[in-house]
């Protein structure tokens, strides 16, 4: 079985929220780009959240934009073996070193968990490094969760709180 990677970390120095996903889907994995399943919310979420349409701009300018708003993203999975684009088809996964990068993001104050895969690998994964951070489980913004877009966006509100 073939196995995915993810893509590089999207940080700088004054990141203060982190949003981790699983593992790319295959629609991401393809076109080289977080989030890139049209049916995917996680454009609309987070625009939503830091008032910004990022849906509505080029890729490059949406990553720039959280740079911006102080918001990083990564993957809590480094590689895997995964037919399609569940995460319960995830086998064989290696972790991301979350340790390593938080350590590097001196102004980091809250991570949030994109989807229940996440929250789980990425918890065990920061270690004692959790205790340092407001950890906030976010619903996926995966088009496989069925929750309406409302519904996700008032537990995805809470990234801004505090």
């Amino acid at each position: 079985m073939t196995r995915h990677a993810s893509f590089p970390p999207v940080v700088d120095a004054d990141t203060r929220i982190l949003i981790l996903g699983s593992l790319p889907g295959a629609a991401s994995l393809a076109a080289g780009r977080y989030y890139a399943h049209p049916r995917n919310q996680f454009w609309r979420l987070l625009g939503a959240v830091i008032g910004t349409d990022l849906a509505g701009l080029p890729y490059d300018e949406r990553l720039s934009t959280l740079i911006d708003h102080r918001v990083g993203l990564w993957d809590v999975i480094a590689d895997a073996e995964r037919p399609g684009s569940l995460d319960a088809a995830i086998r064989n996964h290696a972790p991301n070193d979350l340790q390593s990068l938080v350590a590097r993001l001196p102004a980091l104050r809250t991570i949030g968990f994109n989807g229940a895969t996440a929250a789980r690998i990425g918890r065990d994964q920061l270690g004692a490094w959790a205790d340092r951070y407001r950890l906030i489980p976010l619903p996926s913004s995966s088009p496989a969760r069925a929750a309406s877009f409302e519904a996700k966006l008032a537990r995805w509100q809470e990234l801004m709180s505090r």
